[in-house]
C-alpha cells in the first residue's frame, strides 16, 4: 500500500500495468482493512453534525448586525410583491427593489454594508457575517466576548440546522496573528475554560495556514457516554493528534479537541496541528448555544429566511487514505463513495476523492425527515495526483484544511435566485461560481432531428433560421432571452407548434435528456438561469450550487467556498408493504457528473479570469492562450457528460440489484461502471495531453 500511496503523488507517475480495474481492487483491498484494523479500545461513539468555526480577519460588534438585521426585515416588508416572481419574471424586481432600500438609508443609515454599489460588487475582502445575513437570510443567534476575541453565532430559520461559529480578535487581523508564528502546544496547566476561543487558537490556525482566514474546527455533537470512549480511542491509536490531554469539563458541556490530519502519512508522520475536529458532548444545553461561552441572543427572521441543513464537509489533505484510517479507528467511519482519477479530472489536473461517513441506522420515512435529519455524517476528502489543478494549489497554498461546507435546503432554485437578487439590489451578499452554459445542453440539428423524428435536412433549416434572428450562437447556445413567440417568428411560416417547443427545450437539452418531463419548463428555466447543477441517481435528484471563494483577501488567491444542495428523494412503493420505501441518507448521490463539473469550472474561471486581465493589459497572445484553455476545458466537460451519465446510471442499477440479491445482474451493471471509467479515462488523458502541449506553447509571463 505504501509503495502504491508513493505511486500516485505528484512526480511519481502511475506504473504502466495501472487501469481502473486494479484501482477497484485496490479500494476493495482497502475497505477490507477497514474492517480488519486493529479494534479501538472503546466502542464507537454516536455523533451527529454540531457547528463548524470560522476564523475571520474582523468581526464588528454584535449592535451593528443587529441593525442590519432589522433594516433587511423592513426591506422586505416594504418591497412586498417585488420581491416575488410575478409578471413573467424569474424573481425579484430588481429596479425596484433597489429603490425601496435605498429609501430605507434615511431610517435605517447603511449598517455594515456602507454606501454599497452592486454594480462593482466583488468577492474579496467581504464580511462573512454579512453575507450570510443579506445572501442566505441567516442570522445572529448567539454571542461570545472574551477580553481579545469576538464570536457570533449564525444558524438559518431553523436553528437545529447550520450552526456557524464564527471569532475574529478584537484589534489584530489574522495575518497579523500569524505572523506571530504558531502559538506552543497548549498543556493541560494553562487550558483556559473557553479556550476554544482564545486567541492563541486564531493564531496556531493563521501561522499554520498561510496566515489567511478559514474554516478552522469541524464540530460534530457526541451522544451521552461517547466523548470518553473517543478520547480513549485517539489516545491509544492516535496520540499525535491530541489536541486537548483529556476532555475538559465546562459548564454544561464536556469538549474534547483533536487535529483533524497527520502531515503526511498516518502515525508515521507528526499532527498538522492547523484544522481540528471538536467534539462536544452535552450535559446541560440551558447553561449555553452551540458552545460552552455563548450566550443566545433573539433574531428575527423575514418570511423569505429558509432553514439550511448540514450535509457534508470536504476536506483537501495531503494522505487521504490516512484520514479515512483515521477516522474508521476513532469514529468507525467507513468509505461510501470513491471517485478516481479518471473521474476527477481537468487537463492536467487530477485528483482522488473518498467519501467517509458513519452508519446511523436510522429510517428516514419521509421527506420532511431526510431534509432536517443531521445523524448522517458524511465527509469527502480529496488529494492531488498531479502539480497543477485546484486542489494541489490549495494544498501548496495554504496547507490540509476544509476546502468547503454543504448544506441542504427544501427549494435550491428559490434560495439561489433570492441570493442573486438581494445581491443586485443591495450591493452585499453572495455570488456563485459560473458553469458554462453547454453544460445544460445546445440546440444541434442532430439532436433536434432526432428528439423530433424529423429529417436531418429540416432539423438544419430550422437551427439556420434561429442562428440567423440571434436566437442562437455558434456555439449552439439558445439565448435566455427565447420565448415561444419569438422563436416561431424566427422560423419559416407554418412550423408545427412542436417544432418551437423543442427548440425552446434545446436551452436544456442535456438536463431535459436526464430529467424528462419530471420538473417543469419554470423549474428547468430557474436551474439554468443561476447556474444550478442537476445529477439523477435512479429515481433520486440532486440540485447542487457553489459559491464563488470566501474569506478570500485578494482575487486569485486559494480559499474556501460553501456548497448549497436539495435532494429529492424517491418515494417508490415497496411492492411487498404496498408502502413508501424508507429514503435513504445522502439520496442522489454526491453528483458524479458535477464533480468533474466543479473541478472544471473552477479551472475555467481562472482561465477566464487571466485572458480577462490580459485583454485589459492589452496582452492579446496571452488572451489567446486563456483562450484556448476555456476552450479546452469546456469542450471535455461537453465529451465527458454522457459517458459520466452511464457511469451514473450503472452504478444506480449495480445497487438496484444488489438490494434485490441479484448478484449476477450486479455484476453486469458493476462491469458497465468499469468500462464506462475506461472509457471516461481516456477522455481525461486527451485533455491531459492537449493541456499540457498548450503549457509548452505557452506565451511568456504565462
Amino acid at each position: 500500500l505504501r509503495q502504491f500511496s508513493t505511486q500516485n503523488t505528484p512526480g511519481h507517475p502511475h506504473p504502466p500495468a495501472w487501469d481502473l480495474r486494479v484501482h477497484f481492487s485496490l479500494f476493495a483491498f482497502v475497505r477490507h482493512l477497514f474492517l480488519n484494523m486493529p479494534s479501538a479500545p472503546n466502542p464507537m461513539a454516536t455523533v451527529s453534525f454540531s457547528h463548524v468555526h470560522l476564523y475571520v480577519d474582523k468581526l464588528r460588534e454584535l449592535e451593528e448586525y443587529k441593525k442590519l438585521e432589522t433594516k433587511l426585515n423592513a426591506f422586505v416588508k416594504a418591497a412586498g410583491d417585488d420581491l416575488l416572481p410575478l409578471k413573467g419574471r424569474m424573481g425579484a424586481d430588481t429596479e425596484a427593489g433597489r429603490k425601496h432600500w435605498q429609501a430605507l438609508e434615511k431610517e435605517f443609515g447603511q449598517p455594515c454594508t456602507g454606501a454599497s454599489d452592486p454594480a462593482s460588487w466583488k468577492g474579496q475582502r467581504q464580511d462573512i457575517v454579512e453575507q450570510a445575513l443579506i445572501g442566505l437570510g441567516w442570522r445572529v443567534t448567539g454571542v461570545c466576548e472574551t477580553a481579545s476575541t469576538r464570536s457570533l453565532v449564525l444558524t438559518s430559520a431553523d436553528s437545529n440546522g447550520v450552526r456557524m461559529v464564527v471569532t475574529a480578535h478584537k484589534t489584530k487581523t489574522m495575518e497579523e496573528l500569524g505572523e506571530q508564528g504558531p502559538a506552543a502546544k497548549r498543556s493541560r496547566s494553562d487550558v483556559q475554560p473557553l479556550s476554544h476561543f482564545n486567541e492563541l487558537e486564531l493564531q496556531r490556525f493563521s501561522a499554520l495556514r498561510a496566515n489567511r482566514e478559514g474554516i478552522a474546527v469541524l464540530g460534530f455533537s457526541v451522544a451521552s457516554g461517547g466523548l470518553e470512549n473517543i478520547f480513549q480511542n485517539y489516545k491509544a491509536l492516535h496520540p499525535k493528534l491530541l489536541h486537548d490531554a483529556q476532555p475538559r469539563e465546562l459548564d454544561g458541556a464536556k469538549v474534547l479537541e483533536v487535529y483533524a490530519y497527520y502531515k503526511g502519512e498516518k502515525s508515521v508522520s507528526d499532527a498538522d496541528e492547523g484544522t481540528l475536529l471538536r467534539f462536544v458532548e452535552e450535559q446541560d444545553s440551558s447553561k449555553f448555544w452551540v458552545l460552552p461561552g455563548v450566550k443566545q441572543v433573539d433574531a428575527t427572521f423575514d418570511e423569505h429566511s429558509a432553514p439550511a441543513y448540514c450535509d457534508h464537509w470536504v476536506s483537501n489533505v495531503i494522505s487521504r487514505t490516512g484520514f479515512l484510517d483515521t477516522l474508521n479507528e476513532t469514529l468507525g467511519f467507513t468509505p461510501k463513495v470513491d471517485f478516481n482519477a479518471g473521474v476527477v479530472a481537468a487537463g492536467e489536473a487530477q485528483i482522488e476523492s473518498t467519501v467517509t461517513g458513519n452508519d446511523p441506522n436510522k429510517k428516514l420515512e419521509d421527506a420532511s425527515v431526510a431534509l432536517v435529519d443531521q445523524s448522517q455524517v458524511y465527509l469527502p476528502t480529496n488529494n492531488a495526483l498531479s502539480e497543477v489543478g485546484h486542489v494541489h494549489l490549495y494544498l501548496q497554498e495554504i496547507g490540509q484544511g476544509i476546502q468547503h461546507i454543504a448544506s441542504r435546503t427544501f427549494d435550491l432554485p428559490k434560495l439561489v435566485q433570492q441570493a442573486n437578487d438581494f445581491r443586485k439590489m443591495t450591493g452585499a451578499g453572495l455570488a456563485f461560481l459560473t458553469i458554462p452554459r453547454s453544460y445544460y445542453g445546445t440546440l444541434t440539428a442532430k439532436w433536434l432531428s432526432k428528439v423530433a423524428e424529423i429529417e436531418m435536412a429540416e432539423a438544419e433549416k430550422y437551427t439556420e433560421a434561429l442562428k440567423k434572428a440571434g436566437l442562437v450562437d455558434l456555439t449552439n447556445i439558445m439565448s435566455m432571452d427565447a420565448t415561444p413567440a419569438k422563436v416561431a417568428a424566427a422560423l419559416p411560416a407554418g412550423t408545427p407548434a412542436s417544432i418551437v417547443d423543442w427548440c425552446l427545450k434545446g436551452r436544456y437539452s442535456n438536463m431535459y435528456a436526464l430529467l424528462g418531463d419530471h420538473i417543469g419548463e419554470a423549474t428547468y428555466l430557474k436551474v439554468l438561469q443561476n447556474n444550478i447543477l442537476v445529477d439523477v441517481q435512479g429515481d433520486d435528484l440532486l440540485m447542487q450550487i457553489f459559491t464563488c471563494t470566501v474569506l478570500q483577501r485578494e482575487a486569485g488567491q486559494e480559499a474556501p467556498f460553501l456548497e448549497f444542495i436539495q435532494r429529492v428523494c424517491s418515494e417508490k412503493i415497496d411492492p411487498k408493504t404496498g408502502k413508501p420505501k424508507a429514503m435513504k441518507p445522502g439520496c442522489g448521490g454526491f453528483g458524479i457528473r458535477n464533480f468533474l463539473t466543479l473541478f472544471l469550472s473552477i479551472e475555467v474561471s481562472k482561465a477566464s479570469k487571466a485572458k480577462a486581465d490580459a485583454e485589459v493589459e492589452g496582452k492579446q497572445e496571452a488572451a489567446n492562450y486563456y483562450g484556448s484553455m476555456v476552450e479546452a476545458f469546456t469542450s471535455q466537460l461537453d465529451e465527458s457528460n454522457p459517458i459520466l451519465t452511464s457511469i451514473s446510471d450503472a452504478m444506480t442499477a449495480e445497487g438496484d440489484a444488489l438490494d434485490n440479491g441479484d448478484k449476477a445482474l450486479a455484476a453486469k451493471w458493476a462491469d458497465a461502471k468499469a468500462n464506462g471509467q475506461q472509457e471516461l479515462m481516456k477522455v481525461s488523458k486527451k485533455y491531459k495531453e492537449l493541456m499540457k502541449k498548450l503549457r509548452e506553447t505557452a506565451p511568456q509571463g504565462c
